[in-house]
């Protein structure tokens, strides 16, 4: 089932300002629970985590920048 633009703005807004934050929680938990590694392989790792948390929410960030669609037509 599709989301509607107004749905994945909404969703996005949560995901943004609710999701993020404890997934920052969340990944710098496990960077302290691994201990101090290299600089390298810290830094190498905080990129992968920014980039893994988005991949699943791809659908609802698509076009939520542009104007709505569905408004073209109610001028």
């Amino acid at each position: 089932m599709a989301l509607s633009y107004k749905a994945r703005r909404r969703w996005s807004l949560v995901i943004l300002l609710v999701g993020l934050p404890i997934y920052i929680l969340l990944a710098s938990s496990i960077m302290t629970w691994l201990g101090r590694p290299g600089i390298l392989i810290e830094l190498l790792v905080y990129v992968a985590l920014g980039v893994i948390w988005a991949l699943p929410f791809k659908a609802v960030f698509r076009g939520v920048g542009r104007e709505d669609p569905e408004a073209q037509g109610r001028d």
